[in-house]
């Protein structure tokens, strides 16, 4: 199957996902607003939703699926097989010991993550109530990140990029209950969510193990043992954990700061969904792809076809990323509205969400290269790097949220995300080019400038279309302004096409070819 294939396979899925999920979020909107009940469960979610970031695209998939590609590639898949088999011991009992350990230590756990929240003891104790239910999620969604990277290494992508659509298929049934029994806002539509959370990940994970069994994958079920393998595999992840999750390392962050001021961690909460769309289909498609990609070229000494894996990653990367931070900037009002403005969220709560969005939209193309250049240490079994430029980055973006919070509040923290992401990837880059493990091709240096002119022309096309449809994005009607909205994307997008089809950024006809696994 050829890259631009998996590309598709993991993006489609992705896409999938995340649009089933801004319906969850335009429920979630509606039942909870940023009240509360909204912060409480938010932070409940997010600490297994953490994990997820951490092991899916950061930490597990870094370490793990170049051990598991190299085995494979010189060993064999039996003893590829043993070593997944001693990984998954070793973890399901570190996870169980993780587990109960929160379980005990839950409300310490909230005075770190959530401080701001003492202030408000019954809010403090729905956070821990609400943490606890759905704490078991981080285990489902740990072994889901390990069974994923077991199909992935075997070049099997779909499985695991449908799975995350179940969780959201679980949580907007969970919605949609809330808000068909009138019970916005209130404690027991929280406590649904959360059992929601536990509901949707015993789905998840069910889909991937039924996946590796259909793909005649037999893991060997053996005791928890610190074999050669393992320590291995925990030493490239410790430091993975830094290097692979800055970017949910900095949200924590400002999860952490934004607790002091009431309904923060809902307006950063939306806006990070939004997003989290392109980051997610092109960021998490990139990690997901090319790490068991560049590790099986680079294990076969196979240097060329490794080099050109990172160069095709980069331009994908960038023709679908600037594209979308400019859409996000310029249309960062009437998305918010759209979406979100109904219920119990009201226009002061568009207001702040906007900004905040557009705050993390300017950081986006940062964001997706540390997506792009981190596979290119992880494949070469060096995750240490990426470890201590990513504290460079949290150094940053804990300072800066600091300072501009006072005076900015939610879009301070967003824009000391993006700042961080910047100086992040832009330090990863450079060393790679350095070390000689990244050079642009002919190719990729006539890509760029064409790609980021049609960007720029596109986002004067759609900031003149929303001029034009400003009383139809303004009406309070949900259709006509979801229907105008729609119509300035979709033209963007033409203008967009257009340009990159008249210069020759992208051969269309190509392209096709290759995601139907032919050659051209």
């Amino acid at each position: 199957m050829s890259l631009a294939r998996n590309f598709a396979t993991v993006a489609s899925s992705t896409m999938s996902s995340r649009l089933i999920g801004f319906v969850r979020d335009m429920f979630m909107a509606a039942a909870l607003g940023t009240g509360p009940v909204a912060d409480a469960f938010l932070v409940a979610f997010r600490l297994p939703n953490l994990f997820r970031r951490l092991f899916a695209e950061g930490a597990f998939t870094a370490a793990f699926i170049p051990l598991f590609a190299r085995s494979l590639e010189e060993q064999g898949e039996a003893s590829a097989h043993n070593f997944a088999g001693e990984v998954l011991a070793v973890l399901a009992l570190t996870l169980l010991i993780v587990t109960i350990i929160g379980e005990i230590f839950m409300a310490q756990l909230i005075a770190v993550i959530a401080p701001g929240f003492a202030a408000d003891p019954a809010k403090f104790a729905l956070a821990v109530l609400l943490t606890r239910i759905a704490l078991p999620y981080l285990a489902l969604i740990s072994l889901l990140a390990f069974y994923s990277g077991v199909l992935n290494g075997h070049g099997r992508f779909l499985a695991a990029a449908i799975a995350p659509a179940l969780l959201n298929v679980v949580l907007v049934a969970a919605l949609a209950y809330v808000l068909l029994n009138g019970l916005e806002n209130t404690e027991q539509a929280g406590l649904l969510l959360s059992g929601a959370t536990l509901l949707g990940g015993l789905a998840q994970l069910g889909l991937v193990i039924a996946a590796t069994r259909r793909a005649g994958i037999a893991l060997p079920l053996l005791w928890p043992r610190l074999t050669a393998g393992v320590r291995r595999l925990v030493a490239l992840a410790v430091p993975g954990i830094v290097g692979g999750g800055v970017t949910q390392i900095n949200i924590v962050i400002g999860t952490i700061i934004a607790s002091f001021a009431p309904g923060a961690i809902a307006v950063l909460g939306y806006a990070d969904r939004l997003y989290q769309l392109p980051l997610g289909i092109v960021g998490a498609t990139i990690a997901v792809v090319v790490l068991p990609e560049l590790s099986r070229h680079l294990r076969a000494g196979r240097f060329d076809e490794a080099a050109d894996v990172q160069n095709r990653s980069l331009e994908f990367a960038m023709a679908l990323t600037l594209p979308a931070a400019i859409g996000l900037v310029v249309l960062a009002e009437p998305i918010v509205r759209v979406i979100y403005e109904r219920g119990v969220f009201d226009a002061a709560d568009t207001a702040a969400t906007a900004r905040t969005l557009a705050g993390f939209a300017l950081g986006l193309p940062a964001f997706v290269l540390i997506k792009v250049f981190s596979p290119c240490f992880f494949a070469r079994e060096d995750t240490k790097t990426p470890m201590w430029v990513a504290a460079i980055g949290v150094v940053i973006n804990t300072a800066g949220s600091i300072l501009l919070f006072a005076s900015m509040q939610e879009l301070g923290i967003a824009l000391a995300t993006s700042g961080a992401a910047a100086v992040n990837a832009a330090l990863l880059g450079v060393i790679l080019v350095r070390r000689g493990q990244l050079a642009a091709d002919r190719r990729l240096l006539r890509a760029l400038p064409l790609v980021i002119g049609a960007a720029l022309v596109m986002g004067a096309a759609i900031h003149a279309g929303a001029l034009v449809a400003d009383p139809w994005l303004r009406s309070g009607r949900s259709l006509p302004a979801a229907a105008a909205l729609a119509a300035i994307c979709i033209g963007g997008l033409a203008v967009y096409a257009l340009l990159c089809r008249v210069t020759g950024v992208v051969d269309f006809g190509a392209l096709a070819r290759s995601l139907r696994g032919r050659r051209g």
